[in-house]
């Protein structure tokens, strides 16, 4: 008789939402780095202008040389890998990316996000993604702050739908939601 050994591995995805500097990468870069000798961080941010560019080369030097640091604004699922352990962050940075291309079409954005946030389901990988609570402060003055506003309250609800865990962060402090 022979014995076969089936390796299955399946995607683990963890939501991390917050406000601002809650305390949201902090907590996502350590639990990648409790998973994996070598993650990797997916930047979402485009490059707006230079001091953006300084911005980010700064925390791409924070990070210690464990990192794979690697930029994509907005088709994640190309440079994620099967076995990865990957913090993508963030969300709000990804999403105004297609606000923008779009022209501030909020259906076509919530659209496109979440057909390419659809195919890292089929990836067997473990994604930490960190977004933003924006809608849980100051209402915004201009419509296409408010439209932004609903757009990432219709994608955080989106993600966190098909998260496996989901943590928000207050003030440093990790709140365990699903």
């Amino acid at each position: 008789m022979f014995l076969t050994f089936v390796t299955y591995s399946k995607n683990m995805i963890y939501y991390i939402t917050g406000g601002e500097r809650s305390g949201k990468s902090g907590y996502a870069q350590n639990l990648a780095l409790s998973l994996s000798k070598t993650p990797k961080y997916l930047a979402t941010s485009r490059i707006w202008d230079d001091d953006h560019r300084n911005r980010i080369d700064r925390h791409i030097a924070d990070r210690n040389d464990r990192w794979i640091s690697i930029e994509e604004e907005k088709k994640l699922a190309s440079v994620i890998k099967t076995n990865d352990v990957i913090v993508i962050d963030c969300v709000t940075l990804w999403l105004t990316n297609f606000y923008v291309d779009t022209k501030n079409d909020i259906e076509k954005s919530l659209e496109l996000a979440k057909i390419e946030f659809n195919k890292l389901l089929d990836i067997d990988a473990t994604m930490i993604i960190i977004s933003n609570e924006i809608g849980m402060g100051v209402h915004a003055q201009t419509e296409i702050g408010r439209k932004f506003t609903e757009l990432q309250g219709w994608m955080n609800q989106h993600i966190a739908k098909h998260a496996d865990k989901a943590t928000m962060m207050v003030s440093g402090i990790p709140l365990t939601l699903k």
